[in-house]
C-alpha cells in the first residue's frame, strides 16, 4: 500500500512530542518509514523565577504541529487524515503539573530546567537511598510541601507533560514506564513505582495531614505495547481543529523523551546504549541489574517496557565548539571568504582529528552552564594551556571535542570501572556526529567502546513514540520490544560503528588527568565571577 492509500484508510501511525523548543508530529507507514511530518516552535518562559509553559501555549502549539502535518499531508498526497492505526504522544521528562479535583492546573507548569528543588532532591536522596535528581517529579512535589504552598492540599492528580496531553485527548491518567521512572523510581520487577519509596514517601508527608496518599494522585503505570484508551470525540476536536479527525484511535503509553530516544536508536535492549550530542548530551546504557549503590552522577530511569537505564545527563556538550566556530567564520570573512557553515564544520574536525592523542597538553571547559556532574552549579567557559604544550589549531579543536564528552567520561566511568556493566552496543545521535566521523571516533575514545552511528537516528523521539504507537499490533501476538525493533524497524541496519583506537584511549585518558586537575581553576574561574 502506497503512502496515499496508507493515510486514506486510517492505517498510518501518528506520533508527538513536546520537545524544548520544538513540538514535532511525524506520520509513518506499515513499514514504520516516516511518510509525512508538521512542527510548531516554541519557547519556555521564565516567570516569577520558574521557567514554564502556559497551558495556553500547550493547546495552541499542539493544535499548530497537527495543522501543520495535515497541510503537509495535503500538499503531498492530496487526502484529509480522518483516523489512524494509532497515536503516541511523548514530551519533555520530569517536571511539575498538579490539578485538583476539577482538573485545574494548581500552579503553573515547572519544566525540567527549574532547580529550585535542592533541598527537597537532597532529602529524598538520603531517604530512598537512591539518586533523585533535582528535575524529577517527586522533587518538584516535596519542594513544594518544604516551601508550604497551599495549593499542595487540593492536588487529585500530578502528572508529567506527556500524562497531560494523553489524558486531554483519551481521558485516561496513565504514563509509560520510561516517563513515570523520570516521576518517581520505578520497581523493573513489578513494573511501577517502588512500594518501599512510597511507603517512605508517605510515611515522611503524613504529618502534614493531606487528605491524599501518593499513588492516589500520580498517573498508572503502562509498559510499552499495552493499551492506554482510545481518542474521545473532545480529544478529537482538540487535535484537529479542522473537524476531520475521527474518535477511537487507540493510543500507546505515553512516553518521556528519554525513552523515545532509546526506542529511535534501538537501545532497548539490555547491554545496548545510546548517546545524545547536542547542546546538552546524555547517555542512556541498558543494564542487566541494578546498580550496586546510588551514584550522584548517575540517574537511575528504565526503558519503555521496564528494564533498569543508567543515565548521565551533562548540561554542556556543543555550544562552545559552536561559539568557537562562529569565532572562525568571523575572521573568514574578515579574510574577504564565506565559507559554507557545513564546510567550516567539516574543515575544522577534519583538523581535530590530525591532533595529538592527548591534544597536545592543551585542556578546556565547556561550562557555558553550571555542570553538576564535576560538582559545578554555575559555568564559565575555559582554555588552558603551559607555555611547553603543542599549541596548534589541530590541537585546540581537538581538545575542543574532548571537552564536549569529558563530563559524559566522568560519568560512565563509574558505570563501567566500578560497575563493571558490559555494553555490546552503543549509539550515537545529535550534532557531535553531523560533520565528519570525528565525533564519533572521540566518543569510541572517551568510552572506550565502539561507537554506532544509524541514519535513522535523526528521526528523533517524535519517530520514536510513532514506532511505540505501531509496537501496539505486534505486542498483541506476542513479540518483545527489542524484536520488534530488531525485526521491523531496524532489520540488518546496525549503522557505522567505529571502534576506538587504543592511541586514541590512551590520549583520552591522558588528557583528562589534566582535566581532573584543572577544574580547580574552573572552580576558581566560577566563584571570582567577571
Amino acid at each position: 500500500m502506497d503512502a496515499r492509500s496508507t493515510i486514506s484508510a486510517g492505517k498510518a501511525v501518528l506520533g508527538i512530542e513536546l520537545g524544548s523548543t520544538r513540538i514535532k508530529a511525524v506520520l509513518i507507514d506499515a513499514e514504520n518509514k516516516p511518510i509525512a511530518q508538521g512542527s510548531h516552535t516554541w519557547e519556555n518562559q521564565l516567570v516569577d523565577g520558574l521557567w514554564t509553559y502556559s497551558l495556553d501555549a500547550v493547546h495552541e502549539g499542539l493544535c499548530d504541529c497537527y495543522s501543520d502535518l495535515r497541510r503537509n499531508v495535503l500538499e503531498q498526497y492530496g487526502v484529509e487524515m480522518e483516523s489512524f492505526a494509532a497515536i503516541g504522544i511523548s514530551a519533555m521528562m520530569h517536571g511539575y503539573m498538579a490539578f485538583d479535583k476539577d482538573g485545574n492546573l494548581l500552579a503553573p507548569f515547572r519544566t525540567w530546567r527549574n532547580t529550585n528543588t535542592g533541598k527537597a532532591a537532597a532529602r529524598l536522596s538520603e531517604l530512598f537511598f537512591f539518586n533523585i535528581p533535582l528535575r524529577w517529579s517527586i522533587s518538584h512535589l516535596y519542594q513544594c510541601i518544604l516551601d508550604g504552598e497551599p495549593h499542595v492540599k487540593d492536588i487529585r492528580f500530578q502528572t508529567t507533560l506527556a500524562g497531560y496531553i494523553h489524558l486531554m485527548l483519551t481521558g485516561r491518567k496513565v504514563l509509560g514506564t520510561g516517563d513515570a521512572s523520570g516521576m518517581m523510581p520505578v520497581d523493573s520487577a513489578t513494573g511501577t513505582y517502588n512500594a518501599a519509596m512510597v511507603k517512605k514517601f508517605d510515611e515522611l508527608v503524613a504529618p502534614y495531614g493531606f487528605p491524599w496518599k501518593l499513588t492516589d494522585i500520580f498517573p498508572e503505570v503502562l509498559a510499552a505495547g499495552e493499551n492506554a484508551g482510545f481518542l474521545t470525540e473532545e480529544g478529537a476536536r482538540r487535535l484537529d481543529v479542522s473537524g476531520h479527525l475521527k474518535a477511537g484511535v487507540p493510543f500507546c503509553p505515553p512516553e518521556g523523551d528519554a525513552g523515545t530516544g532509546m526506542v529511535a536508536t534501538n537501545a532497548v535492549r539490555q547491554r545496548t546504549g545510546n548517546v545524545s550530542a547536542g547542546t546538552s548530551s546524555f547517555s542512556m546504557i541498558v543494564l542487566e541489574k541494578e546498580l550496586t549503590k546510588p551514584y550522584e552522577a548517575i540517574d537511575m530511569v528504565t526503558t519503555p517496557d521496564g528494564s533498569p537505564v543508567a543515565m548521565v545527563h551533562c548540561n554542556n556538550c556543543t555550544s562552545e565548539i559552536n561559539a568557537w566556530v562562529e569565532i572562525f567564520r568571523q575572521y573568514d570573512r574578515l579574510m574577504g571568504r564565506t565559507t559554507d557553515t557545513g564546510e567550516l564544520y567539516a574543515g575544522l574536525f577534519g583538523i581535530a582529528g590530525e591532533g595529538d592523542p592527548d591534544c597536545g597538553g592543551l585542556v578546556l571547559y565547556n561550562y557555558v552552564s553550571g555542570e553538576p556532574v564535576a560538582g559545578l552549579m554555575d559555568g564559565r567557559p575555559l582554555f588552558v594551556r603551559s607555555a611547553e604544550d603543542r599549541f596548534s589549531l589541530a590541537n585546540f579543536m581537538r581538545a575542543n571535542l574532548y571537552a564536549s564528552v569529558a563530563v559524559l567520561k566522568l560519568g560512565n566511568d563509574i558505570l563501567f570501572r566500578e560497575e563493571n556493566v558490559k555494553v555490546d552496543r552503543i549509539t550515537g545521535h545529535g550534532g557531535l556526529f553531523k560533520s565528519t566521523d570525528v565525533g564519533q571516533k572521540v566518543l569510541a575514545a572517551a568510552l572506550d567502546s565502539p561507537i554506532s552511528v544509524m541514519e535513522t537516528a535523526g528521526e528523533g523521539g517524535a519517530w520514536g513514540i510513532a514506532l511505540l504507537a505501531s509496537y501496539l499490533e505486534y505486542a498483541g501476538k506476542g513479540m518483545t520490544l527489542p524484536e520488534f525493533l530488531d525485526t521491523n524497524v531496524f532489520a540488518g541496519d546496525k549503522g557505522v560503528e567505529v571502534v576506538p583506537d587504543p592511541k586514541d584511549v590512551a590520549g583520552f585518558n591522558a588528557y583528562m588527568e589534566n582535566y581532573m586537575k584543572g577544574l580547580a581553576i574552573e572552580r576558581e574561574a566560577v566563584s571570582s565571577k567577571k
